[in-house]
């Protein structure tokens, strides 16, 4: 039998033995990584198209996932004063929604920026660490880091999609 390789690069690879926090944030990073893949090396114009009878768009769905993070981790672990959790249809559409200001980069550096934060401010909680939810009444860091993994895998399907559609280019990595 032949040895199999694994690529040692891959976050949730280099977790698989780690503990369940380690697993956890491995696979969002990588979930997270992933949607930043699909996006980088198109024109600002190829990531705004409408390949679907929606309007998700490649450059929407990194758009979407910024405000996803940022509402998910800050605003309910650590809000700073006028953070409010966003949960209306309105800003659920907007999340979406391109405006002419909106490139390519400055998008994936907002989504950066706010997976960098997000990291920050979830590392300062034990996974069993419960917060109130303004729709579920109360939710742990276990809960959110599961659900935004979720989340985000599923919006990197999306992407995985839009950008075969979009240039042809297949596969995770």
């Amino acid at each position: 039998m032949a040895e199999q390789t694994i690529d040692p690069t891959l976050g949730p690879v280099l977790a698989r033995v780690g503990d369940e926090r380690a697993v956890l944030e491995s696979f969002l990073d990588f979930h997270r990584a992933m949607v930043v893949r699909k996006v980088r090396g198109l024109s600002d114009d190829e990531a705004a198209r409408r390949l679907v009878p929606t309007a998700t768009t490649l450059a929407g769905l990194v758009k979407h996932l910024t405000l996803v993070e940022r509402n998910w981790f800050p605003v309910l672990l650590a809000p700073e004063p006028g953070d409010v959790y966003l949960r209306s249809e309105q800003d659920a559409v907007a999340s979406f929604t391109l405006d002419e200001r909106d490139t390519v980069d400055g998008l994936v550096e907002a989504y950066e920026r706010a997976c960098d934060r997000s990291r920050a401010v979830v590392g300062r909680f034990d996974l069993d660490h419960v917060v109130p939810h303004p729709q579920l009444g109360e939710v742990s860091v276990r809960w959110i880091l599961v659900h935004l993994i979720e989340e985000t895998a599923r919006h990197a399907g999306h992407a995985d999609i839009l950008r075969e559609l979009t240039d042809g280019s297949t596969g995770a990595l």
